[in-house]
């Protein structure tokens, strides 16, 4: 196994392709080492990003910003600007691992590690994030939600990592919020996660929303029925009845010890009319 640690995008997709499906990206390192020392995983090149200057900083983009692949959770949650333009995304960021693990974890390792509990990608897809790719053929631009494929597998190309994450610019009257259910208080897995982020004109009517669900299916979701329930109402009781029927809908979990799939696809309603009311609350705000 060899390490790498190219300075420039160009080394980086060379390396990658190189390796010819074996090699990882190493950014925080805190699903990969955690992976090479149970032998889950035995890449042939791991490509530290680290020292590439475009995937480290935070950058203003268009009235939104540009996050670096790897700039770390506790950059993320320091920034004032993404705080306050976008909070349940860094709630959802804020809860990846400890403190010092907050020090290391990134969103782009989060979303690329590509496992549908993944914390960070339902509160980005809520956000309307997208992600900058760099390969053999150039740049691109996916949604968040069109990375993963599978647990574990995203619709990355031989030779391609992701630079960046577009988080857009936030609408006036908009806010956003993220839940997750776990079977412990802290530092654990999501049996549901789920984001949603509004905006609200005048006279509180919801004129755009959009619904991300983690942990409930092999991928996050966007589910397109439960912003359609939310848009044109004033988040009435059966507004939101509607919405959280269409993220039961959308459920295709498992069932294990860490919660059955009835209660899965229970709790997914529960979770979207309580982060509907909270990302309302911060848009009248």
């Amino acid at each position: 196994m060899r390490y790498v640690a190219p300075s420039t995008l160009e080394e980086a997709s060379a390396f990658l392709l190189e390796a010819n499906g074996t090699g990882r990206v190493l950014a925080g390192g805190t699903d990969l080492l955690v992976q090479l020392r149970a032998g889950v995983t035995t890449p042939g090149i791991i490509v530290d990003v680290k020292h590439i200057e475009e995937l480290m900083t935070i950058q203003d983009e268009d009235g939104g910003f540009r996050v670096g692949a790897a700039v770390c959770g506790q950059e993320l949650g320091e920034h004032p600007g993404v705080t306050t333009a976008w909070p349940g995304v860094v709630e959802a960021v804020e809860l990846i691992g400890s403190t010092q693990v907050q020090g290391r974890a990134t969103a782009g390792g989060n979303l690329c590690n590509a496992s549908p509990a993944a914390d960070s990608v339902p509160a980005m897809i809520a956000a309307g994030a997208t992600v900058a790719v760099y390969g053999p053929n150039g740049r691109r631009e996916l949604a968040v939600e069109d990375v993963p494929a599978r647990p574990g597998k995203t619709n990355l190309e031989p030779g391609e990592l992701i630079t960046s994450i577009k988080l857009p610019a936030r609408p006036a009257g908009s806010g956003d919020a993220y839940l997750r259910m776990t079977p412990r208080t802290e530092m654990d897995i999501a049996i549901v996660g789920l984001g949603v982020a509004l905006t609200m004109d005048a006279s509180g009517t919801v004129s755009a929303a959009r619904v991300g669900l983690g942990a409930v299916a092999p991928t996050a979701l966007h589910v397109a029925d439960a912003d359609a329930a939310l848009i044109g109402s004033k988040l009435d009781d059966e507004a939101l009845e509607r919405a959280a029927e269409a993220c039961r809908q959308a459920c295709n979990p498992i069932n294990d010890k860490r919660g059955t799939v009835e209660y899965r696809t229970k709790i997914a309603g529960v979770l979207m009319k309580r982060a509907a009311k909270i990302a309302a609350e911060r848009a009248g705000s």
